[in-house]
């Protein structure tokens, strides 16, 4: 088995990934699935590839923000957003995005995701 799929040693069934990376991967999944994209889910995802082509500004930001906040608050009960920053990078076409969260259970400090949103054709 690949190490990703590896079974639970009671149940034998897969072992669910548990730890920040598997967090992560959730996050940048959310994040990048259209929304309908995936059958039986049409309300899963987030249409950031619309807001992406709209006008680079803070207007466009403030609506990209509200989309991720939202699908992360409905799709991963793993984590509590704290904050949320959207960014426009005129020079770069996209937007810089700035993300804190804590995950639920822990008493650890906030994680900080960065990552660059952009528009490709």
């Amino acid at each position: 088995f690949h190490k990703d799929l590896s079974l639970h040693p009671v149940s034998f069934d897969l072992a669910r990934r548990l730890d920040e990376q598997s967090i992560r991967e959730s996050i940048r999944n959310l994040v990048l699935t259209n929304r309908g994209e995936r059958p039986f889910q049409p309300e899963l995802g987030c249409d950031i590839q619309n807001i992406l082509f709209e006008p680079l500004d803070y207007g466009s930001a403030g609506i990209l923000r509200s989309e991720i906040a939202d699908v992360l608050n409905r799709y991963e009960p793993r984590i509590r957003v704290n904050t949320i920053n959207c960014i426009p990078e005129e020079m770069s076409n996209g937007y810089e995005v700035e993300l804190s969260y804590t995950i639920v259970g822990r008493d650890d400090t906030p994680v900080a995701v960065e990552f660059f949103l952009e528009r490709t054709r």
